[in-house]
């Protein structure tokens, strides 16, 4: 007689390797859609007084491609740690506990942030911040959110939010960068102790992850925000090899060729296009030959026209005054004219990441 474990598993039982892989893929998604789910939901019902409430929803073939691109990310970053490409781990590493505990004052300015909306106020900025000394597209609340990136509240939020709006995938789609990194570290075409510098770093929920994929890399954590950079130098304590540098993209304080790697994530779409020129061209400088450059940003029209309805829906809603360029803008192309050479652009979810390199050889190397 047939029995009852036969009956799911008629091949045979699974071996406790593949039991315990399968396992982990169930808990992985149980845990990405006890996150969407709730966080879907908040945002419903936070547009729902905004101004722009009532306005027509995506038709049925623009849901399935962006619940399509849903699961591919999903199925992607099993597939990465599956790989070997980073670790199990950083399926599992979203510091719920402190996102669970700084929500509440998330939802809290919301009313604040409505107000905002509604009167298109993005100079409301702390009047105790010398904000003359910052470029004049830093100067702004992007996202509407209290104090644009001027205050240690701003900072303490930033990451609980931008979760809220990307519905618990943010950390997925920001590892996607590794993968490239983990590729040109094995193929020994670089060091594995090798520089990286990343670029904009925020509250440095990238370098998290890429310190614990390579915790070899001399890492190097650049921003603009002195606030962001505190927020990042607490959450990165035990990583003790780990600089922090307050200084804008556009003009780098290093030499040249100084790292092996450079990465950067949600920068470009927040830039007007002659600063992104600057920031790619600084990148290049700083760039040993041979080096890597690895950018994470939003999706483009380009190569993700079904997306067009959520990708206007993002300029509209939020405040990114540059966000309509971004999406037109050839950023492979500038990083091609830049001297670089493009050896992939991957589309995940709503994002994509562009891999380039350094030529060995050449007029600009």
């Amino acid at each position: 007689m047939e029995t009852f474990l036969e009956s799911y598993w008629p091949a045979g039982l699974p071996s406790a390797e593949s039991l315990g892989r399968q396992l982990g893929r169930l808990a992985y998604h149980a845990q990405q859609w006890s996150l969407r789910v709730p966080l879907a939901t908040i945002r419903q019902a936070t547009l729902a007084f905004s101004p722009h409430a009532g306005e027509d929803g995506p038709d049925g073939p623009t849901i399935t491609a962006f619940q399509q691109r849903y699961a591919e990310l999903l199925e992607r970053d099993l597939a990465n740690v599956e790989a070997g490409l980073y670790p199990r781990s950083l399926l599992f590493s979203l510091p719920l506990a402190t996102y669970a505990m700084r929500l509440p004052r998330l939802l809290a300015d919301i009313p604040s942030i409505l107000q905002r909306v509604w009167r298109r106020d993005y100079r409301a900025l702390p009047a105790e911040v010398d904000v003359a000394r910052y470029p004049a597209y830093f100067r702004r609340t992007f996202h509407w959110q209290t104090d644009g990136y001027f205050s240690r509240r701003s900072a303490e939020l930033y990451d609980v939010a931008v979760e809220l709006l990307f519905q618990g995938t943010a950390d997925v789609m920001r590892r996607q960068v590794i993968p490239p990194i983990s590729r040109a570290l094995a193929s020994g075409e670089l060091s594995r102790d090798t520089r990286l510098l990343d670029l904009a770093c925020g509250t440095g929920r990238m370098l998290a992850q890429i310190a614990v994929a390579h915790p070899a890399l001399r890492l190097t954590a650049l921003d603009l925000s002195p606030y962001y950079l505190q927020e990042a130098r607490e959450a990165l304590a035990d990583l003790p090899d780990l600089s922090f540098v307050a200084e804008n993209a556009e003009q780098l304080p290093f030499r040249d060729g100084h790292f092996g790697i450079v990465t950067s994530v949600y920068l470009f779409h927040e830039l007007p296009r002659p600063a992104r020129r600057r920031v790619l061209a600084e990148a290049f400088r700083v760039l040993e030959p041979g080096g890597l450059f690895v950018i994470e940003d939003s999706a483009q029209l380009a190569e993700s026209g079904e997306l067009a309805y959520f990708l206007g829906r993002f300029s509209a809603e939020f405040h990114e005054p540059f966000y309509r360029d971004y999406i037109e803008d050839d950023l492979a192309g500038a990083l091609a004219e830049t001297g670089f050479v493009v050896e992939g652009v991957e589309p995940h979810y709503v994002a994509k990441v562009f891999v380039a390199r350094k030529p060995l050889e050449g007029p600009n190397a």
